[in-house]
């Protein structure tokens, strides 16, 4: 009989407060809007639906607050917070959205070795995964965390290089959004724990 497949549901934050239109990074306070709370919501609804067996959170109060109202749906369960799970170390932080958006996103291109590149970023990440299909082999795990972090894990997933240049490139390789939505669901479906396996994907947007 085939193992039972281990699910690994990564969910970007709901809509945050951010008047003052910045990369916000991992500055501290930056909490969901009203909007974005009912976003957590439907894609709780939406994971109760299959049922969920733990739930991990980014540090920051957006995926915090995200995972709450996931929880709340999906309950009685455990907020665990993971670091690995936790937003793009960047020197753009603080800067004006515009400033990025002019870069197509592009946070990695020259940057100083002490900031994170797309490599890292996924190596961490799968440092997470890898670790919950030993701990939780056949379970279905809600993992709440941040765009470039779903993003690049989409493009590992789908066998691309891991450059900023691809990070524009999702609907080019199958992804039904070119960047994950707020508080969507991509769900990685992990058949074995063999740490070389690639997992089937599937989307869901709020």
């Amino acid at each position: 009989m085939p193992a039972i497949p281990t699910i690994v549901h990564l969910i970007r934050h709901g809509e945050v407060h951010n008047p003052r239109q910045i990369l916000y990074g991992r500055l501290p306070y930056f909490r969901l809007t009203d909007y974005g709370r009912r976003q957590a919501r439907a894609s709780g609804i939406r994971l109760r639906a299959g049922g969920i067996d733990a739930v991990f959170s980014s540090p920051m109060l957006r995926a915090r607050q995200t995972a709450a109202e996931i929880i709340r749906q999906c309950g009685p369960l455990k907020l665990h917070i993971s670091s690995l799970l936790n937003e793009v170390y960047t020197a753009y932080e603080g800067c004006p959205g515009q400033e990025v958006d002019d870069r197509n996103g592009d946070i990695y291109t020259d940057a100083a070795a002490c900031f994170e590149q797309p490599e890292a970023v996924v190596e961490r990440t799968l440092k997470f995964i890898r670790r919950e299909l030993g701990n939780r082999p056949g379970r279905r795990i809600a993992a709440v965390t941040h765009g470039d972090i779903v993003t690049f894990m989409v493009l590992w997933a789908k066998g691309l290089a891991l450059t900023p240049a691809n990070k524009t490139r999702l609907r080019q390789a199958g992804y039904p959004d070119a960047y994950p939505a707020h508080a969507s669901i991509t769900t990685l479906v992990f058949q074995t724990i063999s740490q070389a396996q690639k997992p089937e994907m599937e989307y869901f947007k709020p």
